[in-house]
């Protein structure tokens, strides 16, 4: 029931993620904005998890676990309420930073919750449950917000998430007990503002880079980047110094996490390089409607959705090991033959390599993350779920920024090479088509590394006694 309730929540709050993408040109003809602020809808969004998830390993050991969620569902509820009546782009943004606030808090809560209540060989049915959420709900979003945005205003999309969110905090309020330890871990105000400056300077850094913002080379690009570096350096040497750090990352002692959370990271990238750049060439390229595009990644997301408590128990049974190596087998599969896509490429075929590609996420995804943590103590559960969750996010700015960065240069190579030899409606196309060529082939490369790598993961051994203090806590 614990369990259940979470999950609920962190539904609501991961679609809600994705649901403002396709709404941001009707967001910006209402409020008058320019696509340059409007943008701050989802970098802020994404800068707020970035700088907060680092420090959920202190509030999830101080806090209780009811309190806590509480509070996250609080502040989301609170954000959805400002955004769905906000008169102005300012209100707008504040009602996005809310709502982030509370997203970032409650992946890592459920992800320590299920690790503290459920026993090790049960771990990969419940984590393939809450997998059902993290992949189904983003691979939803895009459609539902098409849908509604071309019948309705914007601001349905978060009038319909608030009733929602106000049934999953009265259940809470009603259900919800405490099932983690708390204690009384003093904060450090230095690695707090390190952590702070440090992944948010690399997330906006990396994000503007993206979006677009003057390339590499500016300067709104370079000096977030270089402070955020210097700071993750000097947080680092700080939290290996103190005997109780703000994020222990001592957790990277460990074999089969320091592998696993490399894994993760390259997947982040692949999955974002995939779902950002396809609706652009389907646009932009082969002229569908943002709803058709859209709906080439809903089957993708719905076999996710199906797939996730199936890889749950077949890790159980079989570890990560094959299921890391098939899963990446599929997406390396997947993105090279996007690298070849043509403008005579089928929708249907688009579609169904879509759909490999997220089937072989779904595999990985949610047992390799389970066999990073099962092998660190009980104390660092809620240090390894933020150390992958921020990593996660990181990878994800980065690598939309890497591989947007590819797709540009290499178009406009491509351009220059050509230039008068075709009319210039053609040249752009075919500049497009060259751009996501060496975007995906990027793509592919770094999952081709991550593949590899899976060849050396093993199952993980946890430390002394933890399946009986398991069971007994459970119990």
């Amino acid at each position: 029931m614990v369990v259940m309730v979470m999950i609920l929540g962190v539904f609501v709050a991961i679609l809600n993620e994705t649901l403002l993408n396709v709404a941001l040109s009707k967001i910006m003809d209402d409020l008058g904005i320019l696509p340059s602020t409007a943008q701050w809808l989802t970098t802020g969004y994404l800068l707020v998890i970035g700088v907060l998830i680092p420090v959920t390993a202190f509030l999830i050991q101080r806090f209780t676990t009811r309190s806590l969620f509480l509070a996250a569902m609080g502040l989301f509820t609170a954000g959805t309420l400002i955004a769905a009546v906000a008169p102005g782009f300012a209100a707008l943004l504040t009602g996005r930073v809310l709502q982030a606030a509370g997203t970032g808090l409650m992946f890592p809560l459920l992800t320590n919750v299920v690790f503290s209540i459920v026993a090790i060989d049960k771990r990969g049915s419940a984590m393939g449950t809450i997998g059902i959420v993290i992949t189904f709900a983003p691979a939803i979003g895009p459609t539902l917000s098409g849908i509604i945005v071309e019948h309705f205003s914007w601001r349905v999309l978060f009038y319909s998430v608030l009733p929602v969110a106000l049934l999953v905090i009265l259940f809470a309020f009603m259900k919800l007990k405490n099932v983690t330890e708390t204690s009384n871990p003093k904060v450090d105000l230095l690695s707090l503002f390190l952590s702070t400056i440090g992944f948010g300077g690399i997330v906006y850094g990396f994000s503007s880079a993206g979006e677009g913002h003057g390339g590499w080379s500016s300067n709104v690009v370079l000096i977030p980047v270089a402070v955020g570096i210097v700071s993750i350096g000097l947080f680092t040497w700080r939290q290996l110094m103190m005997s109780q750090p703000l994020l222990n990352l001592r957790a990277f002692k460990y074999n089969v996490f320091r592998m696993s959370t490399l894994i993760m990271m390259i997947v982040m990238m692949a999955m974002f390089s995939a779902m950002m750049l396809l609706p652009i060439f389907l646009q932009n390229a082969l002229g569908y409607s943002p709803l058709k595009a859209g709906l080439v990644m809903l089957p993708g997301g719905i076999l996710m959705g199906i797939m996730s408590p199936v890889t749950g128990r077949l890790f159980d049974k079989f570890g990560a090991k094959w299921l890391a190596i098939i899963g990446l087998g599929l997406m390396a599969n997947s993105l090279w033959q996007f690298a070849f896509i043509t403008l005579s490429t089928s929708y249907s075929t688009i579609m169904i390599l879509n759909t490999l590609l997220m089937l072989g996420i779904s595999m990985l995804m949610m047992p390799v993350m389970t066999n990073a943590l099962n092998e660190l103590p009980p104390p660092l559960y809620p240090h390894g779920t933020a150390i992958i969750s921020t990593l996660q996010q990181v990878a994800g700015a980065v690598g939309t920024a890497l591989l947007v960065t590819i797709m540009t240069n290499s178009s406009k190579r491509f351009l220059e090479a050509a230039a008068g030899t075709k009319e210039e409606s053609v040249l752009q196309v075919l500049a497009m088509m060259t751009g996501m060529k060496s975007a995906f082939l990027m793509a592919f490369g770094l999952v081709v590394i991550a593949w590899l790598v899976s060849f050396f993961v093993k199952s993980a051994v946890p430390p002394e006694g933890e399946l009986e203090s398991n069971r007994v806590s459970a119990h």
